[in-house]
């Protein structure tokens, strides 16, 4: 009786311990499908769509590309919303060749549509002393103009903004 009940202990723990591990098994099997599937999701965005340098984007979208500085780390663009995000490593300013002068923070918001850019955050001009950027947009598609809604219309001409300009490190926005 004694030989059938260590038996059957031996069973019942091999059997338990087969369970125990056919279930670390699937755990594992599951872990390394998850990662795969994230790998292959980070690879096909890092591979994905190549990504158009800044002032592309805004040339497509009929705005000159010099107006966001040279330097900038990176940009995010979501289509989908038409929000741009642009990030710089520190605050700066850029001054124009008309003399126009402005301040950027480490990060600048902003909704991008044809010609316009609306609801920015992040953006100063100096008009006797520093405004807010709220809105840079090309009145029409040929016009040689570009307008800056700063608390007062203040329009500039286009060909200043035509090529990206280094920056100057400033101490605050």
């Amino acid at each position: 009786m004694e030989k059938a009940l260590t038996k059957l202990g031996s069973f019942s723990i091999s059997k338990k311990a087969k369970d125990e591990i056919a279930s670390i098994g699937e755990d594992l099997s599951l872990f390394s499908s998850t990662v795969e599937e994230k790998a292959k999701w980070v690879f096909e965005k890092l591979k994905g769509k190549p990504v158009k340098a800044l002032p592309d984007l805004l040339r497509e979208y009929n705005l000159p590309p010099g107006i966001f500085p040279k330097n900038i780390i990176t940009y995010e663009f979501d289509e989908s919303k038409s929000k741009l995000v642009v990030h710089l490593s520190s605050p700066c300013e850029v001054t124009f060749k008309d003399s126009s002068i402005i301040r950027y923070a480490t990060r600048v918001k902003a909704t991008l549509a044809r010609g316009k850019l609306g609801n920015i955050e992040g953006m100063k001009t100096k008009v006797l002393v520093w405004v807010k950027v709220t809105n840079v947009a090309v009145e029409i598609y040929k016009s040689d103009k570009i307008v800056f809604m700063a608390g007062v219309k203040k329009f500039r001409a286009k060909d200043a903004y035509e090529v990206p300009r280094d920056s100057i490190r400033v101490e605050e926005f």
